[in-house]
């Protein structure tokens, strides 16, 4: 048993379920990835999550497993094209840690797959190069923290809100 104290759940907005982005394609970009164990323990999967760049859903985040180590070679090989689809789509066709695909955007397209095996519908994710033929971009920063200005000081004027920088110039 854990004590909760007082804890009064009018109090608090109850979790939302996750909502499926719609079919589309989107520009993303892998912000986190981890190697993580199968449910059943005997093999293991690359999760990724993925922020969406622009569009209606910027600030979405859509989520994959490649499942690299599986005593089924359909499913691995299955992982690996998906795999290697992100490294032509960004550019890095050998790595070593899959951190080196972080913050490079790429097109995802993105499909709705109906529920299978207990498990509701879900997203499934073909990833594309931003301009097929086209050297892919460079990654883009996190922007760093700015510290706050004291109130005395005036602002500088705004300026002109620069074009993303994952959009390549005409």
């Amino acid at each position: 048993m854990a004590n909760l104290g007082s804890f009064d759940a009018t109090t608090v907005d109850p979790i939302k379920p996750i909502e499926l982005l719609p079919p589309g394609k989107y520009v993303v970009q892998i912000v986190a990835s981890e190697m993580r164990v199968t449910k059943d323990g005997m093999g293991q999967y690359l999760w990724l999550e993925l922020d969406v760049l622009e569009g209606e859903c910027a600030g979405r985040k859509l989520f994959d497993r490649l499942n690299l180590v599986n005593n089924t070679p359909q499913t691995v090989e299955i992982a690996q094209r998906t795999l290697s689809a992100i490294c032509h789509a960004t550019g890095r066709m050998q790595v070593q840690d899959s951190e080196e695909l972080h913050l490079i955007p790429m097109l995802a397209d993105v499909k709705v797959q109906p529920p299978k095996n207990g498990y509701g519908e879900s997203n499934s994710v073909r990833y594309v190069a931003l301009e097929q033929g086209a050297p892919a971009p460079a990654p883009t920063q996190r922007p760093a923290v700015q510290p706050a200005r004291p109130a005395a000081q005036p602002r500088p004027a705004a300026a002109t809100p620069a074009a993303a920088p994952w959009r390549r110039k005409a």
